[in-house]
Order: structure tokens, then sequence, then C-alpha cells
């Protein structure tokens, strides 16, 4: 019995002490202790909602999705005051989002001048303060 008794104590002073160091290493490292890491591009707030803007990744794309790639759909409404168009259209593969009919807010709604209801187009559409935004669309040929 006791030696089951000193497994559970050492497990638990193990434990403590695994906790401990995690605690101490997350409230006392900061940017200036770790020296020769160069993190000037950086930004350090916890609120900046620019993510990492700053950080330099060449070859990556730095918006909210992917580069928008057209698709083919179909408009079915046109919402000029509001700025909207219901679109029936495939594969957005960029937002990897099935084919389905909804309604977009259009980025210009200068846009909505192009189409009519009824016509085949070639859309883009990218994620954009947590909305799905139509950023061109265009006449199929």
């Amino acid at each position: 019995m006791k030696i089951s008794n000193s497994f559970a104590v050492l497990g638990s002073l193990a434990l403590a002490a695994a906790f401990a160091t995690n605690v101490y290493a997350q409230t006392t490292m900061n940017k200036d202790s770790m020296p020769g890491m160069d993190m000037s591009g950086m930004k350090m707030a916890p609120t900046d909602k620019g993510g990492m803007a700053g950080m330099n990744m060449p070859g990556m794309a730095m918006g909210t999705s992917a580069t928008a790639t057209a698709t083919e759909g179909e408009v079915r409404k046109i919402d000029k005051e509001n700025q909207k168009i219901t679109l029936k259209h495939g594969d957005i593969k960029n937002l990897d989002m099935p084919g389905m009919t909804m309604v977009f807010k259009v980025k210009d709604a200068a846009m909505l001048d192009k189409v009519q209801v009824g016509s085949k187009v070639r859309f883009k559409a990218e994620k954009s303060d947590g909305a799905i935004v139509v950023t061109s669309v265009e006449l199929a040929q």
C-alpha cells in the first residue's frame, strides 16, 4: 500500500512541477527575453486584428481567403437597394463552398447594372469582415 501511495504522491508532484513550469514560461517570456530572434515585423498586441499582416511569408496569400477564382453561376435575383445579388452557383473553390443558391453582398453596386435576372455569369467571391462578398461579375461567354 505504501508503494502505491508513493507513486501517487510522486505523480502529483510531477504534474504540479510541469504545470508550474508552463505558467512560469508563459508569464515571463516576451519579445525582449528572446535574444537573437528578429521579430521586428511582428505585431505583438493581442487585439491586433491584422493577425500576421506584418510577417514576411512570400508565396502565401495574405487575405482572409485563398485567391478567388471565377465561378460559374446564374442570376436569380438582384436587389440594387441593398447591394445584393442572388446567385445559383457551382463550387466556390477558394471558399471551399459547394454549389447552391444564395444571396451575396456585392463589393460595388455598379456590378449589378451589368447583369439581369437569368444571366449566366462568372463571378469571384471572397470573405470580407465575416461576410462573403462578390468582388467581380461578368457575363459568361
